[in-house]
């Protein structure tokens, strides 16, 4: 099982960790700015609250906080008021949290 710390650590590997769900390694690739990369994970696992959940955040990071809100709808969740690094945090120790 892949720790909070051992996750972050990843971010200077080429490729993230074995084993990670697909919203996790949406959330690996934005932790290496690769946001085109991190979208098309999540747009490949739309209708579920996970990749929704996910691909919220990537809008907001995107700026688009209309396309943002949409999705935070879409996975029934509030929208985040803390700050982007709060939120991936968040999400992250969530998602690894069997």
């Amino acid at each position: 099982m892949v720790t909070f710390e051992r996750f972050v650590e990843s971010l200077g590997d080429a490729g993230p960790p074995e084993g990670l769900s697909k919203p996790l390694e949406a959330l690996w690739w934005a932790g290496k700015n690769d946001w085109a990369r991190a979208h098309k994970i999540a747009q490949d696992g739309e209708g579920t609250p996970a990749y929704d959940r996910v691909h919220a955040y990537l809008h907001r990071v995107e700026g688009d906080l209309p396309n943002a809100r949409y999705w935070y709808r879409q996975a029934a969740q509030a929208e985040f008021e803390d700050t982007l690094e709060n939120e991936w945090r968040v999400l992250v120790r969530g998602l690894l949290t069997p």
